[in-house]
């Protein structure tokens, strides 16, 4: 395999760095660092964020703004993030943003990272909190070409050293071999395809999100696949006292809680790898309790159903997805963060253990599945993030659907006992 490198003229001459992977890039006298993708291109730049070697998958991100959700989203655990907007971190860092405990990519990509924060809201730099949570990055390179390198070649494995010699720049023997090393490195880590991942980023213990009311008119058991912090907000919001649980809790006891519901949140690595989570959802969907599920859910939903999933080009991550409501027309801007799609049919009623199904949602760039509805038990599923923040609130009224299919449920439970609805 050869390394093709891409070097911009702004890279700047670096200095042996040593072995400390939280140690801070020099702003004034930047060290080199290096982006190695599986298929043996390389690009050239400097070193932003911690000093020293990462790997993860690489993939884009569309989104103008909104880096720090991004940053600790769960659903990029072991993903590298490149950033096509060109200017990241001109907002700085806030306590408010995360959307989790921590920053969760496993490195950061930009092209021209800001010189200075600038918002009332911000106690610090990106770069500063990329150093402090051990996050390696690289900026200054072609983020523009990356990005079309991906979209031409698909989503692939990459790692990024800002730790190679610097005796090896001077020999170009020596420079071929650091090169070829790292990217020896880069195809000994491991793959998305068949990654677990969704038990590392969830919750160890449970824990209650209250509804935001003081008093819960639903309880809602959320399994905890990724799930980011707005998403049990945005129940809350709707009286809703949400139980946050570890992914791999199983369907008895989600319904031991006796719940109103049952939600499957976002997460990270390959749905195909979770059956856990999915004998969970059948022994929910037995009992005949609404379930809801989102984009790593929405999977989980789809092959409890029957379905099987399948790993797209690069996936779908950005603020600006534009999604079709099969039955209304109605086409919403959408905020999307997933590499695999389900692999059901777009059009027709199609049969399953669980009744009837039909795909409620379509993406319109290419027409992947963003959607499940079931006819006939009370569940149904997007791909996309209702909760988007930043992003468009063009699918916010998912929530209310949910809370409705709640309170029909219930309506429907007290008819059948003879009670007055």
């Amino acid at each position: 395999m050869s390394v093709l490198t891409t070097t911009p003229g702004s890279a700047a001459a670096g200095r042996p760095t040593g072995r400390a992977a939280d140690r801070a890039a020099d702003r004034t006298n930047p060290t080199r660092a290096v982006l190695m993708l599986e298929d043996g291109r390389s690009f050239v730049g400097e070193a932003y964020g911690a000093i020293g070697e990462t790997f993860g998958e690489a993939v884009f991100c569309t989104g103008m703004t909104g880096y720090q959700e991004t940053l600790s989203d769960p659903s990029f655990h072991g993903q590298i993030v490149i950033m096509t907007a060109p200017h990241i971190g001109n907002t700085g860092v806030n306590d408010a943003d995360y959307e989790s405990d921590r920053i969760q990519v496993a490195g950061f990509v930009v092209r021209d990272p800001a010189r200075r924060p600038s918002s009332w809201r911000s106690r610090g730099s990106l770069d500063d909190e990329l150093v402090a949570a051990g996050v390696v990055g690289i900026s200054g390179l072609d983020t523009r070409a990356l990005t079309r390198h991906l979209r031409e070649r698909g989503a692939m494995r990459c790692g990024i050293s800002s730790m190679l010699a610097d005796g090896a720049r001077a020999d170009a023997e020596g420079e071929r071999a650091a090169l070829a090393a790292l990217l020896d490195r880069v195809c000994s880590s491991p793959e998305m395809i068949g990654a677990d991942l969704a038990p590392l980023v969830s919750t160890p213990e449970p824990y209650v999100v209250p509804a935001v009311s003081g008093t819960a008119q639903f309880k809602v058991a959320a399994l905890d696949l990724g799930i980011k912090r707005a998403t049990p907000a945005a129940m809350a919001a709707l009286g809703c006292e949400v139980h946050v649980l570890p992914a791999r809790t199983t369907g008895e006891e989600l319904l031991a809680l006796e719940p109103d519901g049952v939600f499957l949140s976002n997460g990270p690595g390959d749905p195909s790898t979770a059956d856990y989570a999915v004998e969970a959802l059948r022994t929910v969907l037995r009992a005949d309790v609404p379930v809801f599920g989102i984009c790593f859910g929405h999977q989980l939903l789809a092959r409890a159903l029957g379905f099987e999933t399948y790993k797209l080009t690069y996936g779908h991550r950005g603020v600006n997805q534009p999604v079709g409501d099969v039955a209304t027309g109605h086409i919403a801007v959408t905020s999307q963060n997933h590499g695999f799609a389900v692999n059901a049919p777009l059009t027709g009623v199609t049969d399953t253990p669980f009744g009837r199904v039909v795909a409620s949602h379509i993406g319109l760039n290419d027409e992947v599945v963003e959607g499940l509805e079931c006819l006939d038990v009370p569940a149904f599923s997007v791909q996309f993030h209702p909760e988007a923040a930043p992003g468009p609130h063009d699918a916010a009224g998912l929530f209310e659907r949910f809370r409705d299919l709640m309170a029909a449920a219930r309506q429907a439970r007290v008819a059948a006992a003879g009670g007055e609805v």
